[in-house]
């Protein structure tokens, strides 16, 4: 046997073990490890926020505590105002309940010439074993559920906690990482970081921006048809149509098109309408406006990397695509060369425009 091989089956043991060791400890950290992407793009759109506070004189642990809560209390007040619609509607369907089961009981025996009894139906589910069995189910899921519920709080909690470290120790950061690259590294790696910065912080105000503006005009346009509900539906359908692409507007417009249907028909058919009128102002003339001083992605590009980030990561891939979408754009702007396009054929559709118009 040469005396190789046994050192040879040695580190080849080592190495399939350390590759076992690290693997297990990916897997284990997964969920860490997106915790703390996601805080450092909640950091990235926080930073320029940030900045402006520091620059007028206020200290930067204050400065990323006051835009922290300034944005939990949106957040509260976007979820509350959503809440008190589904709740309302909920305690509406309960209290209706008894005389919808009247009239379904009341069309079944004129349709059916069946002889049903309100009474006896419900002393029938109520002592029923289906029913029985259906709460023991659920009573031994109650931990479970509550389980869910507290490591659902747990990771928001270490989200807000990595995100107010990295926008608050941000300069602090960027030395310690800087601190061991050459000096030429060091500028590559902190105009990347500006360009994050910039692009992520940028999104998000434009995004900001015309949510508010779409948020005012669908709850204009909802308080003069007398839709329920009309401030908690405008908030609902600006931020869902600006942080959802491309067809966030349709669904944000689904829930104000329900509720104007109880009112009348026609006005979910006038919601429906401008729903439709909106989009195309936005796309054509709101959008291009703010997106052209903050930043600018095709909205086919936007589609995609949802679709990408969902596929790759879930929800949390869905959340951070498109910032992270904006700043790989702005990257690759800054770093890659463009050139003149001399070749006739890339200009034959902008030809033919010119000879209709001759």
């Amino acid at each position: 046997m040469p005396r190789w091989l046994p050192r040879a089956f040695v580190l080849a043991l080592a190495l399939v073990g350390c590759y076992q060791l690290a693997s297990w400890a990916f897997h284990q950290l997964v969920g860490l490890l997106l915790n703390v992407l996601i805080a450092f793009f909640l950091a990235l759109a926080m930073e320029p926020a940030v900045n402006r506070l520091v620059a007028r004189g206020m200290r930067r642990g204050l400065a990323t505590g006051v835009v922290f809560l300034l944005l939990l209390a949106l957040t509260v007040g976007f979820f509350g105002a959503l809440g008190s619609v589904f709740a309302d509607q909920i305690t509406r369907i309960i209290d209706d309940l008894p005389s919808y089961v009247d009239d379904v009981v009341v069309w079944i025996n004129q349709t059916f010439h069946a002889d049903l009894n309100v009474g006896k139906l419900q002393d029938n589910v109520l002592h029923s074993d289906w029913l029985r069995g259906y709460l023991q189910d659920n009573a031994e899921n109650v931990w479970g559920l509550s389980a869910t519920v507290l490591g659902a709080v747990f990771q928001l909690l270490t989200v807000f906690l990595f995100a107010f470290y990295f926008a608050a120790d941000g300069p602090r950061l960027r030395r310690a990482l800087c601190s061991v690259l050459p000096p030429a590294r060091q500028a590559e790696v902190l105009r990347a970081w500006e360009i994050a910065v910039a692009k992520t912080g940028g999104y998000i105000y434009s995004r900001a921006l015309m949510a508010v503006v779409s948020g005012v005009a669908h709850y204009l346009f909802l308080e003069l048809l007398d839709v329920p509900y009309a401030p908690a539906l405008g908030i609902w359908v600006g931020v869902v149509s600006q942080f959802v692409p491309t067809v966030g507007t349709y669904i944000a417009g689904a829930l104000p098109m329900l509720l104007g249907f109880t009112v009348n028909p026609w006005t979910a058919v006038w919601v429906l309408a401008f729903v439709v009128v909106y989009q195309q102002f936005e796309n054509y003339l709101l959008q291009p406006r703010i997106t052209a001083r903050t930043v600018d992605i095709h909205p086919a590009v936007a589609f995609g990397s949802v679709i990408a980030g969902t596929a790759l990561m879930g929800v949390i891939g869905a959340l951070i695509a498109i910032p992270a979408t904006a700043t790989l754009q702005g990257f690759l702007g800054a770093y890659v060369k463009r050139y003149d396009v001399t070749d006739p054929r890339a200009h034959e559709v902008r030809r033919h425009r010119i000879r209709r118009r001759t």
